[in-house]
């Protein structure tokens, strides 16, 4: 069982602005065949909504492993995570950001999570996720990089 996980699915008004993929069609189609247009709607609409939904990233803490998209590094080649929400989060995806960090970052998320790389053969400097829960995930890769606890006698 991971000890985090979220999936960065949109927003509803990003579902809501695509429904204009529709009435965008039926004009530009409308002079040709109307049924044609509304088809052709529908059928945009939905290959954007499957695509919004499959490719939202996945965001997931377990088994000693931090996995942000389709990366994954061992939590114990990581520093002390951060959270940042409002105006922290907009000049760590802004003018704080440094072009080698790793980002997964989506714009309809605000909060981020700021995961330093302490292996020294990686040049990257640390990872920057977007996260609808900053506190939990941050809490997360921090808890998860603390030792086992030993049983005695073992």
């Amino acid at each position: 069982m991971p000890d985090y996980r979220e999936k960065l699915w949109p927003t509803p008004w990003i579902y809501v602005a695509s429904l204009l993929l529709i009435p965008a069609s039926i004009l530009v189609l409308a002079p040709v065949s109307l049924p044609a247009g509304i088809a052709t709607g529908v059928i945009l609409y939905g290959a954007v909504v499957a695509s919004l939904s499959m490719t939202a990233p996945v965001v997931e803490v377990s088994e000693g492993r931090l996995r942000a998209g389709r990366a994954s590094i061992p939590l114990a080649d990581t520093g002390t995570a951060v959270g940042a929400t409002d105006d922290a989060a907009r000049v760590e995806r802004g003018t704080g950001l440094d072009a080698r960090a790793f980002l997964v970052i989506r714009g309809w998320v605000q909060p981020v999570v700021r995961v330093p790389v302490t292996d020294t053969a990686d040049p990257t400097p640390y990872w920057l996720i977007s996260t609808r829960h900053p506190k939990e995930l941050a809490a997360a890769i921090n808890g998860s990089r603390r030792p086992a606890p030993t049983e005695p006698g073992v």
